[in-house]
């Protein structure tokens, strides 16, 4: 399941405001497809955001400075209930909705996002015009669920008596004490009701009522109680120009016609969602990928949840096994992976790419054991194949000479700023599956060792492939194609440990000159 980690300062278990309940409306909807993580404003993390295929924002208050920045390097979509583009939170104080520049905040955090979902066509049209978007959608509604049109539906059939109901509110941006001084100036007949921890007693209550009277001193994103009250047939005194929804041509709609119209919009929204979901990352790129252990299986349960974590889901995992006493006993079982290979052999480096050739996807990607990738690796990939398509890779290695000894490495252990094109490329790779087809065009020259070598010799030979290293920026672990290289990658276990480079070496020099004797170009010989 896609991940979605959705941020709010406050959820409806708290708080039964209007954007709480419009969330808690969508959070339903996204958890019948997603797995949904609710996150506190205050409570953001990186790790958090990492974890994220998409994040949703709605009120983000108690978001740190720090963690609106880091946001700007994910996907994410704003659900705007209010005007956290203002100091003030309210647009209406300005003449036609033009704010001044300097009373706007938080314009790149808007600018930057996937989306902005806003309530209402003027709030669509105001953050359009200040902040200069092209990125705002207009869902035209608050959210009810299908329970509580029903509920409302059931009181419509309620007696009115002939008085005018006010919201008894302690917020005075809602307006209290101006409905009330409006219904003296009229000699109107009033209740004041509320507040209600019940949102059904509200409803109970104020179907009972004549019409509603509401006067908000900011403007509202739509007003919720404004269409629950025309939605249960009662008037509404107040000024259109203040009501997000006054801005719909359903403002003059009411009752069960309201009712009939909300329902397809709600509906309509809640695909919006999916939709601009799916749309900023896709749910699989019909990756495989294929894991090999040996001697660290404890190391499989924390890869197989980065891969899990990815923002691009692959649609396999699956692991090969070769043989060895560290690993005999360990339950694979309980990985819950889609295909577990087990040999009664040690297959060494090449085996696992013979498993890639079974793959039946578009990409296949290969890890070492001890590589767990940041959680953007694969989109940083697909990416980098889009411009750049050959074989990637997490740490790239670019010969100096013909041998392999003495080389330049670039990738996580050497972070690069750019697209890299290198000699070979170990530790992570990604490619199309064809591309595995090349390494067994020819017999190794060695079984013990260097198969990354081998891969990109004869990629570049038969296919004219070159070999890459995504951008690994050190301001962005999350798009590293291994986050614990440093603290996994050398212990007593390492084919590359210090007491085994002699023979390490050895091997992987006599690698490369085969591989230029037979018709390797590495890169110092191109320039």
């Amino acid at each position: 399941m896609k991940k979605v980690v959705f941020i709010a300062d406050f959820f409806s278990d708290q708080l039964t405001g209007g954007a709480e309940l419009n969330d808690a409306i969508l959070i339903h909807h996204l958890e019948q497809e997603y797995d949904v993580d609710k996150i506190h404003s205050s409570l953001v993390t990186s790790e958090i955001l990492q974890s994220a295929a998409v994040i949703i924002v709605s009120n983000f208050i108690g978001l740190s400075p720090a963690h609106k920045q880091e946001l700007l390097s994910y996907d994410y979509i704003i659900y705007e209930h209010d005007h956290k583009y203002v100091k003030s939170r309210d647009p209406s104080r300005y003449p036609n909705f033009e704010v001044p520049p300097h009373q706007l905040v938080n314009t790149s955090l808007y600018q930057r996002a996937k989306a902005v979902v806003v309530l209402s066509n003027v709030c669509k049209e105001i953050l359009e015009k200040n902040l200069n978007l092209d990125n705002v959608h207009s869902i035209g509604s608050s959210l009810w669920s299908e329970e509580r049109f029903t509920y409302i539906e059931s009181l419509l059939k309620v007696d009115k008596n002939d008085k005018f109901a006010i919201i008894n509110s302690r917020n005075p941006v809602k307006g209290t004490s101006q409905a009330i001084s409006l219904c003296k100036t009229r000699n109107l007949e009033y209740d004041l009701i509320g507040p209600f921890e019940d949102p059904d007693h509200l409803l109970d209550t104020l179907a009972q009522y004549k019409a509603l009277v509401f006067c908000p001193q900011v403007l509202e994103t739509f007003s919720r109680i404004s269409a629950e009250a025309k939605m249960l047939g009662c008037g509404l005194l107040t000024s259109p120009k203040m009501l997000g929804f006054g801005s719909e041509e359903i403002f003059s709609l009411l009752g069960q016609d309201l009712i009939d119209v909300l329902r397809l919009r709600v509906a309509s929204a809640l695909n919006l969602f999916g939709t601009l979901i799916e749309a900023t990352r896709p749910s699989t790129e019909s990756i495989t990928v294929i894991l090999n252990c040996y001697r660290r299986p404890e190391y499989l349960q924390e890869q197989i949840q980065a891969i899990r974590s990815q923002s691009v889901q692959p649609e396999q995992i699956w692991l090969w096994v070769n043989h060895h006493k560290d690993n005999e006993d360990f339950d694979f079982e309980s990985l819950n992976i889609d295909r577990v290979i087990k040999n009664d052999y040690n297959w060494k480096f090449y085996g696992r790419f013979s498993g890639a050739l079974l793959a039946q996807t578009k990409f296949v990607a290969l890890f070492d054991d001890d590589t767990i990738p940041g959680s953007l690796w694969f989109e940083n990939c697909l990416t980098t194949h889009a411009t750049h398509p050959g074989i990637l890779g997490g740490v790239g290695v670019q010969l100096k000479e013909e041998r392999y000894y003495g080389h330049h490495r670039v990738g996580w252990s050497n972070p690069n700023l750019e697209i890299t094109e290198v000699d070979l490329v170990g530790h992570a790779w990604f490619m199309e599956r064809s591309a595995v087809v090349d390494l067994w065009r020819e017999v190794p020259y060695c079984w013990d060792n260097g198969e990354d070598i081998q891969l990109s010799y004869l990629a570049q030979k038969y296919s004219n492939t070159k070999t890459y290293v995504p951008p690994h920026p050190p301001s962005h672990p999350q798009m590293f194609s291994s986050v614990k290289g440093m603290e996994y990658g050398v212990d007593e276990k390492a084919t590359s440990r210090p007491d085994n480079h002699q023979v390490f070496y050895s091997e992987r020099d006599n690698c490369v000159k085969n591989a230029i004797d037979n018709g390797w170009q590495p890169v110092f010989r191109r320039i």
